[in-house]
């Protein structure tokens, strides 16, 4: 296995997080939950990036940002996400925020995807 960032997004639900990232073309892996009343965490994945989210209070503070490079960029539902697309110097960049307040800012993969 290569070596990897995995960034941890709080959220209230994940039923409705997952949900919301379905439309980014992300998949639930995997969930646990160690007794019913408790939290859950949840990995979701969208090619080789992978997101756990979490309702445990702890594990993240809210409203955090990820930024990520997508083969697929030109796909991404913009409008219907309610994003923002901006031209930046280093290329497009669509800022998202998710149901959580989490911010997402997605860039192209290649030569013209660059990032901050």
């Amino acid at each position: 296995m290569a070596d990897a960032v995995i960034p941890v997004l709080r959220c209230a639900d994940v039923d409705r997080a997952v949900a919301w990232y379905a439309t980014v073309g992300f998949v639930e892996e995997w969930r646990h939950q160690f007794e019913p009343e408790l939290p859950r965490f949840v990995a979701i994945r969208r090619g080789s990036l992978v997101l756990f989210l979490s309702e445990h209070e702890g594990d993240a503070p809210p409203a955090s940002l990820v930024w990520m490079r997508l083969d697929a960029f030109a796909d991404l539902p913009m409008i219907e996400l309610g994003g923002e697309l901006l031209d930046q110097p280093w290329g497009p960049e669509l800022r998202l925020t998710d149901p959580d307040g989490n911010r997402l800012r997605v860039g192209p993969a290649g030569p013209t995807g660059g990032g901050p």
